[in-house]
């Protein structure tokens, strides 16, 4: 079901009601998937689902990525509805904004179970449909996690979802299942509410939809291609 089918086949976001996640939602449906959004708010994401005016080419269903049984019966809900699962974006994830030395451990404890637990359960989750399918698996990742920012325990997370990604692809190849991992460099976007300023940092930053155009992109690849990384970076952004 890779490239050049993708009209009308069906990508399960998670996170994608906000930022990157409602970026890539929006650019799938313009290229014709149909697509199961998941987060834990059900009333987010049935406004964002009725913003959208996408009709029953979007299913909302809420859950935690971090559980199996609720990530699954997420992709369950998306199988019946659609009646197959081509592509798994695996987007929710969020940043504590401290380091090693100032951090609250507690905190640290939320962003690696939902950083990079939750991509690993969403892959267990979705695998059977994907290897059904024969299709991708996209996972979010950041250039905090190709080179390392001093004490960051959010770089920790992205380094271990580097990782995770490559795990998988070397776990399913031979499957027909591809996986890329997309690794963007500073966005604008909610990411930076948690921050202490609130605000993007100064410098050179992307939008939610420039890392949405390569998310689509390396889910549009032909049968038989994957492209295994690809790190967005906006002009400017040295590290």
């Amino acid at each position: 079901m890779n490239g050049e089918h993708n009209n009308g086949a069906v990508t399960l976001v998670t996170g994608g009601a906000s930022g990157i996640g409602a970026a890539t939602v929006r650019r799938l449906l313009d290229g014709g998937h149909r697509v199961a959004v998941t987060g834990r708010d059900q009333a987010k994401l049935d406004a964002f689902a009725d913003e959208l005016g996408a009709g029953e080419r979007v299913l909302a269903v809420a859950a935690d990525t971090t559980d199996l049984a609720s990530i699954g019966a997420a992709v369950e809900a998306t199988v019946k509805n659609f009646g197959r699962l081509d592509h798994v974006v695996a987007n929710a994830g969020f940043s504590t904004h401290d380091n090693l030395a100032n951090g609250d451990p507690e905190h640290w404890r939320e962003m690696l179970m939902v950083n990079v637990l939750g991509p690993a359960v969403l892959v267990k989750a979705a695998l059977p449909a994907l290897t059904e399918s024969g299709g991708r698996i996209v996972m979010v990742g950041s250039t905090a996690g190709i080179k390392n920012t001093p004490g960051n325990m959010y770089s920790v997370t992205k380094g271990a979802l580097t990782s995770l990604a490559e795990n998988t692809r070397v776990l399913v190849t031979g499957s027909g299942v591809g996986v890329t991992l997309v690794a963007p460099g500073r966005v604008d976007s909610p990411f930076w509410e948690s921050h202490s300023t609130g605000v993007v940092p100064d410098g050179p930053a992307m939008t939610p939809d420039d890392v949405a155009e390569a998310i689509v992109w390396a889910l549009a690849q032909p049968a038989g291609v994957e492209v295994n990384q690809v790190v967005v970076r906006p002009t400017g952004q040295v590290h």
